[in-house]
């Protein structure tokens, strides 16, 4: 169906789910970011999110972001002219029946921006990431900014990107992605170092407060000399970060998508999802999961015409199905995904209609061992540390000890718990800078924590 006229454009449309798992959508028009929601018989009006007086950048590849947390739901977009305007973020904690007015999302002095994106923490908290440059807009990274108070004050920005070496800077047109599961961030981004523009991501323990760690997840090794204009997206489920990006390191262009193991940092690299030489090319890919389910979207060309196709299991035990399904055979040009609750609803930009297209589908729910919480309610802060770490929560007592693991699996320490008041203290000011796990037993329950040494 069409989630709004024709009237209202079309362009980069993105969505999420409030508290009760109802559709809500997001997309560009003219300078202006719409919005519109499900009232529990049909998408409502479409509305503007910000003052007429305020312009916004946008165009089929990228615009304005959503998130929600429940009925808390955030969205940001940049002004345009794009080297005079800065990012915003409003604001709704009632689903998005109302929505506050812009907030300023940069502190950004004589720096210019591009491409916010914005996820939350476990609070419900925004933390937004954006592109910024130098006043010539030379020197391309992204940096992270995140709010305590629901998205009424944000604080100064940390560099999340330039992972690959110091003369890398970030893919200057790409759009990047921003993910969060409990303290744990991960800044999506493609990279350019002396024109290898393969997808990395900046990783933070401590909710976007600093980023620590970075990695290659793509692999692919792509040297290309122009800006692609298509930039990665991802989704954690249980202690895996689940990308997807586009890659024409094999001389074709193809989607890929990366598993990346949050215990240790471990890639195994992008893999194609579909790939056939009656394939003329795929990009934007999008992914979305919740529990046990995961499913990609994205637009590909076969025999001159467009495609936008699905990828969805409900249990990653099992992994992705070979075979993908097709969502639609008309005019694609971006599309979204959001999976939860045993509902996939997918939104594209559909230029044979001019319209946002929506179509809904059902799965069955499916549980999985795997989605066990290894942590079993136990905190660890600060995190990363450079002299103690705290351990705070239930169940811990004076005869458990705790053991120090290094990303070899050998045990290179242990000290026995002092509860003080439900947690204890760890000194590791002995250990080189780097990334442990704190492994504790208690009558065959196994508890797990990765720590991070500064």
């Amino acid at each position: 169906m069409d989630a709004a006229p024709a009237s209202s454009g079309n362009m980069h449309p993105r969505i999420v789910t409030d508290a009760s798992g109802d559709p809500l959508i997001l997309w560009y028009n003219a300078s202006r970011a719409m919005f519109t929601r499900w009232n529990g018989t049909a998408f409502e009006a479409p509305r503007l999110l910000h003052p007429g007086s305020l312009k916004v950048a946008g165009a089929g590849w990228m615009g304005p972001d959503i998130t929600a947390h429940g009925d808390t739901v955030y969205a940001v977009f940049k002004e345009t002219p794009e080297d005079e305007g800065v990012s915003w973020c409003v604001h709704s904690y009632d689903g998005g029946i109302t929505f506050s007015n812009p907030v300023k999302v940069e502190q950004l002095g004589n720096d210019l921006s591009r491409f916010p994106t914005v996820t939350t923490d476990a609070s419900g908290n925004p933390i937004v990431a954006f592109m910024k440059f130098n006043s010539s807009f030379g020197d391309a990274r992204w940096v992270v900014t995140r709010s305590d108070d629901y998205g009424n004050i944000f604080s100064p920005d940390v560099l999340a990107s330039e992972w690959s070496g110091g003369a890398s800077e970030a893919c200057d047109c790409c759009p990047g992605s921003i993910v969060a599961s409990g303290d744990t961030v991960a800044m999506l981004y493609r990279d350019n170092n002396n024109h290898v523009r393969d997808t990395w991501a900046g990783f933070s323990t401590d909710g976007g407060d600093t980023f620590n760690e970075g990695m290659n997840i793509d692999q692919q090794n792509w040297t290309i000399h122009a800006c692609p204009a298509s930039g990665p997206d991802g989704v954690v489920l249980g202690d895996t970060l689940y990308s997807v990006f586009m890659s024409g390191a094999n001389g074709k262009s193809r989607v890929y998508v990366s598993r990346t193991s949050l215990t240790g940092l471990s890639s195994t690299g992008g893999t194609p999802l579909a790939d056939d030489d009656n394939i003329a090319l795929q990009n934007f890919p999008r992914i979305s999961g919740d529990g046990n389910a995961l499913g990609v979207v994205w637009k590909q060309v076969v025999n001159n015409n467009d495609e936008l196709v699905l990828l969805f299991t409900n249990d990653l035990s099992r992994g992705l199905p070979a075979v993908y399904d097709t969502v639609d055979l008309e005019r694609t040009i971006n599309a979204d995904i959001s999976v939860r609750d045993g509902n996939v609803f997918v939104v594209w930009e559909d230029n044979a209609s001019g319209t946002v297209k929506f179509r809904a589908g059902t799965y069955e729910v499916t549980t999985s061992t795997s989605e066990v919480d290894i942590t079993g309610g136990l905190k660890l802060y600060p995190n990363p540390s450079a002299d103690i770490w705290t351990v705070e929560g239930p169940g811990l007592e004076s005869d458990m000890s705790i053991e120090i693991i290094n990303t070899a699996g050998s045990i290179i320490g242990w000290q026995k718990i002092e509860n003080n008041g439900g947690r204890t203290d760890i000194n590791n000011l002995a250990l080189d800078p780097g990334v442990y796990f704190l492994r504790i037993m208690d009558k065959g329950e196994v508890r797990i924590l990765r720590a991070l040494k500064l």
